[in-house]
Parts: structure tokens; C-alpha cells; sequence
């Protein structure tokens, strides 16, 4: 095994004196899993760079914070309103659908799930697991066993044993959500290092679709170690639009595994906004299962000061006929580091398949880094796969151009920022989010440093 930088030691205790307590430990299936990941995970330990896909992203930030269960740190504070981003971009008469979660656990009074129609259920994933646990028991833990293979998942392990929370979101055959569901998960509000590891669990039946709109942010300044796990699975004809907004605070440590599989001519558009926390991981691993399927995973990342954040993804294609396209950007000023690794992987069945990877970095200033690795693996003969990538600061010529029009060298260089980044932000085919992202960028463009919600957030 290779060296730690970390211990396990805490982990593991908390996890022996905590599993009789943990929802579904009564379940044989549950526990039975729960105990391999914590075996697994004690094999593992934590990612060093030694290990390949860790290689750019050290975590010797965490050494020596001691991070406490969250236990009731998020849930017992007062809160009595979440800001919410939808709300401004629907009709006055029209609310949006809410869950949010504090500290890593459901909080059914700042949530807003009126209007569900019939075959949609979203419940947190505690109560669940105590009032019906038989009904995940094809889901929980089994779509992430299928979500790839690529290398080792100790934190993947480490979530799985010990989530006590989370959130289910399941949609029966053809259900349509008429309206975006909100996904609010907000940091705990105490003054002690924290760590959380919640569940999201997403069920999608054939000819189901919905819109959901993920948000991570926090208030304060305690460290917060967020360890979350993210299941997706789309069945034949289903379509998940997922928009995802990491803004938490420069003291948060943030990771987050998402798997998807996707059956027969399903369509999961993914776009992700990764501008929080001092150390990121955004780890998106799909399986395409079924023929037609298609994948889309854009995004982008707005990195300043010492912030370090790092987006993996792998796309497999398992069957012919599917299609997958993936562009991200970035802009990195300060002494930010930036990693893009983006694997597509063609099975040798999978003929036919198209596959499209494209990362591109503005550096902003000269002591800021970059990491990127995109990849192929086709092991097929009939198929069309491109993938590249390029970094460099901004063009002279066109910013001399801009400041000889009369625009001042800061606002000349935010508005080349912004088009660089307006064309991956297009990317996404849910065109009502668009001004969302595009607001949130141009926040962080205008040097927003706090870490409130930003000018589109509402309070309701």
C-alpha cells in the first residue's frame, strides 16, 4: 500500500462505534456493505500522489485538522431561511420544488416538495433507510460499483460506510418534474472542524425527466471536510438535465464522487461550476449501458489566490451507437492551480461510437498552474473520438485593441474572460440556466471575495 499522508485511524474508530447506530444497520445487505467499503478503505487509506489519478492533487492541506462528526453541529443551529437561485428565474406565481440539506442532514422545514406529481418521491435518505429500506436495496451502493473502474476510490469507500444522510430522488416510468428541483447543501454552521459525507441517490425510470440544480455554499470560516457521494440512474428514453454550483468557503476541503449509468437513449447533460473551497475534487464517472445513450459533461473553473481545484471525469462506452461530449474551461489567476483528467473509453463492442473531449485554460497571471490530461482508450475500429487541449494567458492584440477603445485594461480583461467562458456555459441545453452561470461568473470576474450567495440568490 502506499504511503499515507493521512491517517485512517479516526475514520475507522468512528466507524466501529458508530455503524450500530447508523440508519439501515439493521439491514444484513446494508451492513454487509458498509463493513466492505471500511475494509476497503483501511486497505486504501487515503490517495497519495503516487497513486495515477491523484498525481496533481496532494492532500497535505488536511494533515493535522482534526475533523469531528457533524453529529449536531448543522442541524441544532438557528436557520431559518436558505437563499434560494431558482427562485429569481421563475414566474412570480410559480415556486421552486427544494430540498435542502445543513450540515450533511435533511432539513424538511427549509425545504419546499409541494407539487410532486404522482410517481416522484424525493425523501432523505435517513428516513427513509428506517421506515423502507428493502426498496434501495437494487440502487444503494450498486450504481457506483457500475460507475467505473478506473483506479482506486478510497473516499468513495470512506462515504459508503459511514453516510448516516442524504437525500432520494426517484421518478417513476414517464414522470415528468414540470418544474427544476433546487438541491441546497449547506456546510454546518458551528466553529468545529467538521467532516460530512452525504448521499445522493437519483432514480429516473424509463421516459422520466427532470431538471435538478445542485448547490454547495456555506457561511464561516471552521474547516469542513465534505466527503459526497452522488448516484445516478437513467433508464431507457430518460433525461436528467443536472447543473452543479460548488461555491463553498476557502476553509472547506470538498470532494465529490458522482456515478451515472445510463440504459437505452437516455440523456444526461451535465454542467458543473467548480469556484469554492481552498482544495476541490469533482470526480464524474458515467457508464453508457445502453445504445443511443448520450452524455454530456461541461463545466468550468474560476480559481484565484492559493485555491487549488481538480475535475476527473471518465466516460465508457459500453455499447455501439452512443454518443458523449465533454468541455470544460478555466480561468486561473493568482497562484491557483488548476487539474483537468478526462478519460473516454471505447469497449471493443462498442462500435459506432462518437466521443469529444475539449479542456482549454486561460492563465491569468503568470504564477498560476494548470494540470491537464485528457485521454483516449478505444479499443474499437469503427468509431469517431477527439480529444485536446490548450492553456495560455489572454491575447495581447485583442486586449490593446479593447483598452484602444476607450475600456479600461480591468474591464477589457473581464470581458475576454467572459466570452472564453460564455462559450462553454452555451454548451448547456437547459438555456433557462444559462444566466445563472453566466451571473455567477461574472461575480467572481468582479472580484467577489465573500463567501455569501451571490446577486442572483433569493431568500425564501
Amino acid at each position: 500500500m502506499a504511503q499515507e499522508i493521512l491517517s485512517t485511524d479516526p475514520y475507522l474508530a468512528r466507524f466501529n462505534a458508530a455503524k450500530a447506530g447508523l440508519p439501515g444497520a439493521g439491514q444484513s445487505w446494508l451492513s454487509e456493505l458498509r463493513e466492505q467499503a471500511a475494509a476497503r478503505f483501511r486497505d486504501l487509506g487515503f490517495p497519495t500522489q503516487r497513486h495515477e489519478s491523484w498525481k496533481y492533487t496532494p492532500l497535505k492541506a488536511m494533515k493535522g485538522v482534526s475533523f469531528a462528526p457533524a453529529g449536531g453541529t448543522g442541524q441544532s443551529a438557528s436557520l431559518d431561511r436558505v437563499p434560494s437561485l431558482l427562485a429569481p428565474l421563475l414566474p412570480e406565481s410559480q415556486s421552486p420544488l427544494r430540498a435542502t440539506l445543513v450540515g450533511g442532514a435533511f432539513r424538511p422545514d427549509l425545504s419546499s416538495l409541494d407539487g410532486l406529481p404522482a410517481g416522484a418521491e424525493v425523501e432523505a435518505l435517513g428516513a427513509l433507510l428506517e421506515r423502507d429500506p428493502g426498496v434501495l436495496e437494487s440502487w444503494l451502493g450498486r450504481i457506483a460499483a457500475e460507475g467505473g473502474d478506473r483506479g482506486d476510490q478510497p473516499l468513495l469507500a470512506l462515504n459508503t460506510a459511514l453516510f448516516d444522510d442524504g437525500l432520494v430522488i426517484r421518478l417513476g416510468r414517464n414522470v415528468v418534474l414540470d418544474r427544476p428541483l433546487e438541491l441546497t447543501l449547506l456546510g454546518p454552521l458551528g466553529d468545529e472542524a467538521t467532516q460530512l459525507h452525504p448521499r445522493i441517490l437519483i432514480v429516473l425510470e424509463e421516459g422520466a425527466q427532470a431538471t435538478l440544480l445542485e448547490h454547495h455554499f456555506g457561511y464561516g470560516d471552521a474547516p469542513v471536510f465534505h466527503n459526497g457521494v452522488s448516484e445516478i440512474a437513467l433508464g431507457a428514453n430518460a433525461r436528467l438535465t443536472h447543473v452543479k454550483l460548488q461555491s463553498a468557503p476557502a476553509s472547506t476541503f470538498h470532494f465529490a464522487t458522482t456515478h451515472v449509468t445510463q440504459d437505452r437513449d437516455s440523456v444526461y447533460d451535465s454542467f458543473t461550476l467548480n469556484h469554492g473551497a481552498a482544495l476541490s475534487r469533482l470526480e464524474t464517472r458515467v457508464k453508457l449501458l445502453g445504445e443511443g445513450a448520450d452524455c454530456h459533461l461541461n463545466g468550468a473553473y474560476l480559481l484565484r489566490d492559493r485555491q487549488h481545484g481538480d475535475i476527473t471525469t471518465a466516460i465508457d462506452h459500453r455499447v455501439p451507437h452512443c454518443t458523449s461530449k465533454e468541455v470544460v474551461k478555466g480561468a486561473l489567476d493568482d497562484r491557483a492551480r488548476g487539474v483537468f483528467q478526462g478519460l473516454i473509453r471505447v469497449a471493443p463492442d462498442a462500435q459506432k461510437s462518437d466521443g469529444r473531449m475539449l479542456n482549454k485554460t486561460l492563465l491569468l497571471s503568470d504564477k498560476a498552474e494548470i494540470d491537464t490530461k485528457p485521454e483516449l482508450e478505444i479499443f474499437a475500429d469503427d468509431v469517431q473520438c477527439a480529444h485536446g487541449a490548450t492553456a495560455g494567458e489572454i491575447d495581447h492584440h485583442a486586449l490593446f485593441y479593447l483598452r484602444s477603445r476607450g475600456l479600461p485594461e480591468a474591464r477589457a480583461r473581464s470581458l475576454m474572460v467572459e466570452a472564453f467562458l460564455t462559450e462553454t456555459v452555451e454548451e448547456l441545453r437547459a438555456e433557462a440556466l444559462r444566466p445563472l452561470l453566466l451571473e455567477r461568473i461574472r461575480d467572481w470576474l468582479g472580484t467577489r471575495r465573500d463567501d455569501t450567495p451571490g446577486k442572483g440568490e433569493q431568500a425564501v
